[in-house]
């Protein structure tokens, strides 16, 4: 059996470690293609590498742009790479560009696809990872859902038939490098000469959050008046859009810093006092390192943060200071974001299938 997966984005990479790890356990060949949909290297490249996932078998090289020149390039691209490789599976992650290009390219060509992290839903259809995961879920031809909720919104589509349950992948990699850190300090609070547990880490980089300079400014303001160091791990598009905006990401307790390889984001995150992000990654990452998660949205793919207690949803700067400030959730046992094996059901799932 032959999968090609299609990556573009740092959520993917991390994605796509334990089922590089677990196809090449069961003996199955497994083409990488890299979109370079991000295209920093501290956003993919070291990724590649601190991971163990090796050097992508195709780069594309597409880089930044609009939607739909950033997706019009990687389909223009695919289809070359899908008709030179003839994969018997292509596998695409979560919610991006770069899923439902790669899905949209290789349906047509009539090579089946298979969709990891089927089944989340915000409901906003302001967001364009919202019309990506649907137009996925509803194209692919095996959905592999990540958690129970996931599934329920399958079934809600009529989407049931396609679907298999097979636990989070991200939990699979996050508890590996979790276990290999073993309370070793952050490089962060190193170079930062930060105390453990007296700053937050955030990222923000949507549209809803970054494109609007009022709404920018009202973020980067909420995070600056927070109680401790909040360290704001900004992605270089967002560097760019508030300096086109007039707008300082360092200012009061808010200090603008490079995005971190990911071992480094998850020592850092385990040594701070909480999460503040909109990203959907690190809301379940949070959830699964027990550090308490404010999500500066109006909604969230992954419910189950919120009814366990470890995550709250704010959006106006008092809402965010408050959500920070809160107290420390209550410990819980519930796993629903799987056992950590994730990733060896999946290519189970597509050997059964194939």
């Amino acid at each position: 059996m032959k999968i090609l997966s299609v990556v573009g984005a740092r959520p993917q990479f991390v994605k796509l470690a334990p089922i590089h790890q677990a196809a090449r356990a069961a003996g199955v060949e497994h083409v990488i293609v890299h979109t370079g949909q991000h295209y920093d290297p501290m956003l993919s490249d070291v990724f590649f590498e601190d991971l163990g996932i090796g050097v992508p078998d195709v780069h594309l090289g597409v880089g930044s742009g609009s939607h739909g020149v950033q997706t019009g390039a990687m389909l223009a691209a695919l289809d070359g790479v899908l008709d030179e490789h003839r994969p018997d599976w292509v596998l695409v992650y979560g919610d991006t560009n770069s899923t439902v290009a790669a899905t949209l390219s290789a349906v047509k060509m009539h090579i089946p696809v298979a969709h990891l992290e089927a089944g989340l839903r915000s409901f906003n259809r302001r967001m364009p990872e919202e019309h990506n995961r649907v137009m996925t879920d509803h194209a692919a031809d095996l959905l592999l859902a990540p958690t129970q909720v996931a599934v329920d919104h399958l079934a809600s589509e009529g989407l049931s038939a396609r679907t298999v349950l097979v636990g989070d992948v991200m939990t699979d990699v996050l508890f590996e490098v979790r276990d290999q850190l073993s309370g070793a300090k952050s490089a962060l609070v190193d170079e930062l000469g930060l105390t453990p547990g007296d700053y937050y880490v955030a990222t923000i980089h949507r549209a809803d959050n970054t494109d609007d300079p009022e709404r920018l400014a009202e973020v980067a303001a909420g995070l600056a008046a927070l109680d401790k160091a909040v360290i704001l791990l900004a992605h270089p598009r967002v560097v760019a859009k508030a300096a086109s905006h007039g707008i300082e990401l360092t200012q009061g307790s808010l200090v603008a810093h490079a995005p971190l390889a990911y071992p480094d984001l998850i020592a850092a995150a385990l040594s701070s006092a909480g999460i503040v992000t909109d990203s959907g990654g690190l809301q379940k990452e949070a959830f699964l390192l027990g550090v308490p998660c404010t999500t500066v949205r109006t909604e969230t793919e992954w419910v189950e943060t919120i009814e366990l207690g470890w995550n709250v949803l704010a959006n106006t700067a008092g809402e965010i200071a408050t959500a920070v400030t809160r107290d420390r959730p209550t410990n819980t046992d519930a796993t629903p974001y799987g056992d950590g094996h994730a990733a060896e059901r999946v290519i189970a799932v597509l050997a059964r299938a194939f």
